[in-house]
């Protein structure tokens, strides 16, 4: 194998090109869902990957409780400067577990935290918090709940506040705290999967502007809201601590980018623009580029464990 051992953990890089494509010409619910899965997969391999290297580079260390096998020469011979791999593939590795682990952790104490503060409020789809800073977010869970504070409330028009609340059940419609829960774990377990969890926070809050848009029948309305409300953040003083999954109608992505596509015309309802145009060529090139990098990435991985797994005595 040599040095393509080493694949799954610098692949991820490719995936700064391919996020950069897909947020800017696929729909927002292909991207999302395209951009995540790469992640997962990438962040799977390269630390599957950390813990073979950690393997091969430590096996023939001695009180090692490892099968004698996997020392043997032709073993070792797979992963070029293996006793150094694998040592540094330990901090490596528990680096990659205690960052994940914090965030998880993080993100469910969280979680639990904003529920206990809404525990005296009415148990109804929507809690409108009395607090003077403007924000407002969806709160998944069994049911989900949109939160509102009324001094955002008070600055939007009733058309603009049907757009905010539209935007938040879309993003408990469609779970996206799940995705970015998901992009961001993997953005721990690899620093190079950075750009794909930034792209995953874009592409949700654009997801739910055009479902927003879609129910209130006016994209230039949503348009509206994400800007007013971005401004009215801005301006005020800090609101809630976020997290992966609280996703708000200003929380998260670039607001001019996404203010400029709501006022542009409507994405197309394909998920997968045809080949034939040239968003449909760079919309395939970003799914070729990013399935060409995950499978890359899962060979090298697989390979180094049937490797370790044909050494392995019966």
């Amino acid at each position: 194998m040599g040095v393509f051992v080493f694949l799954p953990l610098v692949l991820p890089l490719t995936a700064w090109p391919v996020a950069r494509l897909a947020e800017q010409h696929l729909h927002p619910r292909a991207a999302t869902w395209l951009l995540t899965g790469a992640a997962a997969v990438l962040a799977v391999c390269s630390t599957v990957s950390l813990v073979l290297l950690m393997v091969v580079g430590t096996a023939q260390l001695p009180g090692n409780p490892l099968p004698d096998a996997w020392s043997d020469p032709e073993v070792r011979a797979a992963v070029p400067y293996d006793e150094i791999a694998g040592r540094v593939a330990i901090p490596a590795l528990a680096a990659v577990l205690a960052s994940c682990g914090h965030a998880a952790w993080r993100h469910l104490r969280v979680r639990r935290r904003f529920r206990r503060a809404l525990a005296s409020l009415p148990r109804t789809p929507v809690a409108v918090l009395p607090d003077t800073a403007p924000y407002a977010y969806a709160l998944p869970g069994g049911p989900g709940r949109v939160v509102v504070t009324t001094a955002l409330l008070d600055a939007l028009t009733s058309a603009e506040r049907r757009a905010l609340f539209a935007h938040e059940r879309a993003h408990l419609t469609a779970r996206h705290h799940r995705f970015l829960l998901t992009a961001q774990l993997a953005a721990r377990a690899n620093p190079f999967l950075r750009p794909l969890y930034t792209a995953v926070t874009y592409t949700a809050e654009r997801w739910a502007d055009e479902e927003a848009a879609a129910r209130v029948g006016s994209r230039r309305v949503v348009a509206r809201a994400v800007g007013k409300a971005a401004l009215l953040a801005r301006a005020a003083p800090a609101g809630p601590p976020g997290l992966a999954g609280l996703a708000g109608l200003a929380a998260a992505g670039p607001v001019p980018r996404r203010v400029a596509a709501l006022l542009g015309p409507a994405p197309s309802a394909r998920l997968w623009p045809p080949v034939s145009t040239a968003v449909g060529l760079a919309a395939w090139g970003a799914a070729a580029g990013t399935a060409a990098s995950a499978l890359s990435s899962a060979n090298s991985a697989v390979t180094l464990f049937l490797i370790l797994k044909a050494a392995t005595p019966l």
